[in-house]
């Protein structure tokens, strides 16, 4: 699986290019065409940030913000579900970024500063 289909699976129902879909993960450093890896948390959290991008994008198209109906469906709310999620997606990326801080300092190494 590459970075590109994970993304894709992280944003499923929009519809982007594949030429957007580039530039927001290289804007977030990752290739598209690299492998994606599960194991490696900071990838993934790139790829967290990167849905979030995509999701704070559409957020700014006020067009959206409006109630659909379909065959007897009604999506209300859209925009109170989308910042929900945006939400969501931010507190994710911070939980993994104090754990990842958190390993960092855990290897037994430490900087001391001493003013004289």
């Amino acid at each position: 699986m590459t970075n590109q289909e994970r993304l894709q699976m992280e944003i499923k129902g929009i519809i982007l290019s594949t030429d957007e879909l580039a530039v927001y993960l290289l804007e977030n450093d990752l290739m598209v065409s690299d492998s994606y890896n599960p194991s490696d948390k900071t990838q993934t959290r790139k790829i967290y940030e990167t849905a979030l991008s995509i999701l704070e994008s559409i957020s700014n198209q006020p067009q959206l913000m409006k109630n659909y109906s379909h065959d007897d469906q009604t999506v209300s709310q859209f925009h109170e579900n989308l910042m929900a999620r945006i939400d969501q997606l931010e507190n994710k990326i911070r939980k993994m970024k104090i754990e990842e801080s958190k390993a960092a300092n855990s290897n037994g190494c430490f900087f001391m500063l001493f003013n004289q």
